[in-house]
């Protein structure tokens, strides 16, 4: 399920590239029809799942509202490829925070692959070459912790209902958005976009990850679905050529290096004889 999540939310790129608006317009937008599809999801239960979802589900609220309104723009700022690598250190900032907040130890693997990740970022933000590029790196990361802390809270307080939670930071960012929106007045074409955007994006992307992320440890949720790193950039090259830069490419093998590398470690003796 986490798996399908990352596939779903790897189309981003894709769709903030179709779609030739200013970055707070197709939030405005996105918002509304990301809301809209998950209000429809719930039902008639809408009101009363929000009211039942309690203090930590606002927490969730605050920091997928943070995540989703940062996306966007980092997306318009710096290349589709640098923010899939910066966000694949996501289930490292998830480990930090899990053991700060309430002592879930990171194993050796974890810090091992957390310090070869931060590398990697480190490659790829060095290869950004205008200042708009830095700044977009910047607004990345931060999407990147607020998306940690978001998995650590659900992870903790699971009974946390995620539909609910995504429904209000979908229209709370879509209020955040209003006032910078350059224009509303959008074409047919893109309007369907934006539905698709908001339908595949949001709504399939948290439904599969709200089964799939309570299943399983915080940091490994978070391996999985930071999978949709390479996926991201890999849609927009196949539709519009956009070729990832070479500091991206370097700093995006070493990330990736340190999610499969986790992965590998952790799960090495998985394949052995039953």
């Amino acid at each position: 399920m986490v798996l399908s999540a990352a596939i779903a939310w790897s189309t981003a790129g894709f769709f903030t590239r179709l779609i030739p608006l200013d970055p707070w317009t197709i939030l405005v937008w996105r918002g509304l029809f990301g809301g809209t599809f998950v209000i429809w999801r719930l039902g008639r239960g809408t009101w009363r799942a929000t009211l039942d979802m309690g203090w930590p589900g606002w927490i969730v609220t605050a920091c997928s509202a943070a995540a989703m309104s940062a996306f966007i723009p980092a997306l318009k700022l710096t290349s589709v490829a640098n923010v899939a690598i910066i966000y694949a250190t996501v289930p490292f900032f998830a480990a930090f925070l899990a053991w700060i907040w309430y002592g879930e130890r990171a194993s050796g693997s974890v810090l091992v692959a957390s310090a070869v990740a931060f590398l990697g970022i480190g490659v790829t933000v060095t290869g950004s070459s205008a200042g708009g590029t830095v700044l977009g790196d910047l607004v990345a990361l931060f999407m990147t912790v607020a998306s940690a802390a978001m998995i650590v809270t659900l992870r903790h307080y699971r009974a946390i209902p995620l539909l609910p939670t995504a429904c209000l930071a979908n229209l709370l960012g879509t209020l955040l958005a209003l006032p910078f929106a350059a224009s509303l007045d959008v074409t047919s074409g893109d309007l369907v976009n934006l539905a698709l955007f908001g339908f595949f994006q949001i709504t399939l992307g948290l439904t599969f990850f709200t089964i799939g992320s309570r299943l399983i440890p915080a940091a490994e949720a978070a391996l999985i679905a930071v999978l949709e790193s390479p996926l991201t950039p890999f849609w927009v090259w196949l539709a519009f050529g956009d070729v990832p830069s070479t500091a991206a490419l370097a700093g995006g093998a070493v990330v990736l290096a340190a999610v499969v590398g986790h992965l590998w470690w952790e799960n090495r003796g998985d394949s052995g004889p039953r």
